[in-house]
């Protein structure tokens, strides 16, 4: 019986070790999912000549644009550690660039949209089968914008935009009850050196609270539900003195809402014989910003004319973002900015409003190595990745 529509309930979402991942334990789900759009753009050349009017062909000479971007709640990290984001945990104590997994060579991660059977939860979908069962795969998906959305009044919320090379749906799908596994799904990968389709299936976990095993049993991503704005604290502490209001204590600013923006755009490399891009590499240098708005409450004693004296040494300076868990006492995440300067502080004031500030940061991405600037991230989820 076909649908009548799809709505959230019974849809999930999967990501993939990478491009050529075919087994089941090369992918998990991704939690806490309040949105995922997708779509294509296909650029054609029209081909025209001497005695027609009307074109006489339409030839595609640029390889198509397959969008797609997620927006979900962040928690503990298992998230950014399943899109290949370094994330300190347990078991994982090396300090890397949150972005180094996206930063190297690679031919990037495969999505799945899994929808199955009206009226049904994916979550507890446990049938053998399913008559209507689809997926929507994007293949060689490649990150190109990480927003990490921080408000009174909302939930924590992250925004991650891709580019991929192919975008395919599959009506095959069927459940195996013994693997607890979705089956028979056609894989979206590309190969990026002949640019022809990964010929293998792919085989999906059933969606449910505990993405390894596909039973719905809360395990340590699933124990967090959400982070709330009133455990999160900004310290930006290391710039008192460098800007016109005070920033730190009770009685510094009133922060009221906070984004950081990690924009990586790509250029595409093509080659003669193939119809996709070798690769899509990051343009650097790479700039993350992070935009504050808050109450005014305290001015500082500052003269701009004295802040941007000197050659310039010791205004680079850090700021941390500490989310912590339900009652204060864990951290859930902790969002560190290496190499921060100041870029702009913005008054604003009106009858009838608070007078507020917007403040600017900036900090540079180091290579992967580099543990002095950029963006450090540690999270409190220590849930191997199936492919851990």
């Amino acid at each position: 019986m076909a649908r009548n529509r799809v709505i959230y309930q019974s849809e999930a979402l999967f990501v993939s070790k990478e491009y050529n991942s075919t087994g089941l334990s090369d992918h998990t789900q991704l939690h806490r999912v309040q949105s995922a759009n997708y779509g294509f753009t296909i650029n054609r050349q029209d081909v025209n000549q001497y005695g027609n009017l009307a074109r006489i062909d339409s030839l595609v000479l640029e390889p198509p644009t397959v969008n797609f971007d997620i927006s979900y709640y962040v928690t503990n990290g298992y998230n950014e550690r399943a899109l290949d984001f370094a994330v300190e945990n347990t078991f994982n104590t090396t300090k890397a660039q949150f972005a180094s997994g996206h930063l190297g060579a690679g031919s990037g991660q495969n999505f799945y949209i899994l929808t199955v059977d009206e009226g049904k939860d994916a979550n507890l979908n446990r049938a053998a089968g399913g008559t209507t069962n689809t997926v929507i795969g994007l293949g060689n998906s490649f990150l190109t914008d990480y927003t990490l959305d921080l408000s009174v009044g909302s939930l924590p919320t992250a925004t991650a935009s891709f580019e991929a090379s192919n975008i395919l749906s599959d009506a095959t799908v069927s459940g195996n009850l013994g693997l607890k596994a979705f089956t028979g799904i056609k894989s979206p990968g590309v190969d990026p050196v002949n640019g022809d389709s990964i010929p293998f299936e792919v085989q999906i976990p059933y969606a449910s609270g505990n993405s390894h095993t596909g039973d719905y049993v809360a395990d340590a991503e699933d124990q967090l539900s959400a982070l709330r704005p009133g455990d999160i604290t900004l310290d930006l502490s290391s710039f008192d003195g460098e800007v016109l209001t005070k920033l730190d204590g009770t009685s510094g600013i009133h922060i009221q809402s906070a984004s950081l923006s990690l924009p990586l755009s790509r250029t595409p490399i093509e080659r003669l014989g193939s119809k996709f891009p070798f690769a899509r590499v990051v343009d650097f240098p790479v700039n993350a910003t992070l935009t504050v708005n808050a109450i005014v409450n305290t001015m500082e004693a500052q003269n701009l004319a004295s802040m941007i004296s000197g050659c310039g040494q010791g205004n680079l300076r850090d700021v941390t973002i500490t989310m912590k868990e339900c009652g204060g006492t864990t951290n859930g995440m902790i969002f560190g900015l290496s190499g921060c300067t100041i870029d702009s502080e913005s008054f604003s004031s009106s009858i009838g409003s608070n007078k507020s500030v917007d403040l600017t940061f900036s900090t540079q991405i180091g290579g992967t190595k580099d543990v002095s600037k950029g963006i450090f991230v540690s999270g409190n989820n220590d849930t191997k990745l199936p492919w851990e």
